[in-house]
């Protein structure tokens, strides 16, 4: 199971950190991510961290002002979110996937979902 938290609203420019906390299965042995799904479009990639911590992949609108990050010892992957702008407004959901699923942008290779945090970025 995994459960996003610290969505909110905050004014372009801030920022805002999410958390996913995991439980119920060995965090530690899964890649996990973060894909947003704005109002009236499909959800998208947005970050990936292997199991270990040591590679990233991030997507291109957000490379330089969103950091994803992970503490095993807590089941818990973070995305901190700087320098946020109104399109970065979304529900932001996590989600956790074998150990090469960071390498890879694509909804399918994850294969369990948060339910979602609103992200509300006002202009």
């Amino acid at each position: 199971q995994l459960q996003a938290s610290g969505g909110g609203l905050v004014q372009a420019g801030g920022s805002l950190r999410l958390s996913c906390a995991a439980s119920g299965r060995t965090f530690s042995a899964y890649a996990m991510g973060w894909f947003r799904q704005a109002p009236g479009k499909e959800r998208e990639f947005v970050a990936a961290i292997s199991w270990s911590g040591s590679s990233t992949n991030y997507a291109g609108s957000v490379k330089g002002r969103f950091t994803i990050s992970r503490d095993n010892a807590k089941n818990t992957v973070y995305l901190q979110m700087n320098s946020l702008k109104p399109e970065d407004t979304a529900v932001y959901y996590c989600a956790a996937g074998r150990p090469d699923s960071y390498l890879y942008t694509a909804e399918y290779i994850y294969d369990y979902w948060g339910q979602g945090t609103l992200v509300t970025v006002s202009s």
